[in-house]
């Protein structure tokens, strides 16, 4: 009897039972990643910019798993060795968005812009604001916009800007602009303008119950939900 009220404390104790698998995960996840986790069990996700979600992580943040918009972020945690499995699970592309239907010529964007502003991610620490940069480096835009740009903590606030009609012009990745009927996808950016958008994902803790929710995110069930939710396929294998 004593050795099985032992047992029985010991698995009580365990995390396999009970324990919540706390997600922590970039804010242009949240529409597929919402539905990934109502297919599990018990599962929390905090969303918020990548770099961000990654100092929390250095600080000690209590996650199971990190899922992350930005290889750059993800490798940070991986050199703080606080991270395990690390693993692509798809992959995006970086547009111009506006809240009327319309087409421009990146090549015009400037004179299009004139004293407007244009909004984006932080783009020192949020990966769809650095891949914007990039992109308007690459242009030959960026000196000539910098003073034009509103920078913003995640790409989902950056949408809701110009929904709004605060800014003439966003940049965010296709995914958001899919899950908005409030703006327009105005033009898209070369993926050779800027580096690869990958999104990556490790395991923080312990807790087996985060590496099976992992597993599903990767797996077919997950997939297919990105898919839907216009996210493209890992670009490494």
């Amino acid at each position: 009897m004593i050795k099985r009220l032992a047992l029985l404390t010991t698995l009580l104790a365990g995390p396999a039972l009970g324990d919540p698998v706390v997600v922590f995960a970039a804010a242009s996840l949240k529409g597929p990643l919402d539905l990934i986790a109502a297919e599990a069990d018990d599962v929390v996700v905090s969303y918020g910019g990548s770099g961000a979600i990654a100092r929390q992580i250095l600080q000690g943040a209590p996650a199971d798993l990190v899922l992350l918009a930005n290889i750059d972020w993800m490798d940070v945690l991986t050199t703080a060795d606080v991270v395990e499995e690390v693993d692509d699970f798809a992959s995006n592309t970086l547009v111009l968005i506006g809240a009327a239907p319309a087409t421009v010529d990146l090549a015009n964007l400037p004179e299009l812009i004139g004293g407007d502003r244009i909004v984006m991610g932080f783009t020192n620490a949020v990966p769809a604001g650095i891949y914007a940069k990039a992109a308007l480096t690459s242009l030959g835009h960026w000196d000539t916009l910098a003073d034009n740009t509103v920078e913003v903590d995640n790409v989902r606030a950056a949408r809701t800007l110009v929904a709004r009609a605060e800014v003439l012009f966003g940049i965010t990745y296709a995914t958001d602009a899919q899950a908005s009927d409030a703006v327009h996808v105005m033009a898209i950016f070369d993926s050779a303008l800027h580096p690869d958008i990958r999104y990556v994902g490790g395991v923080v803790s312990d807790n087996p119950n985060a590496r099976e929710f992992w597993d599903l995110v990767r797996g077919h069930k997950g997939q297919s939900i990105l898919a839907q939710a216009g996210f493209l396929p890992p670009l490494t294998p």
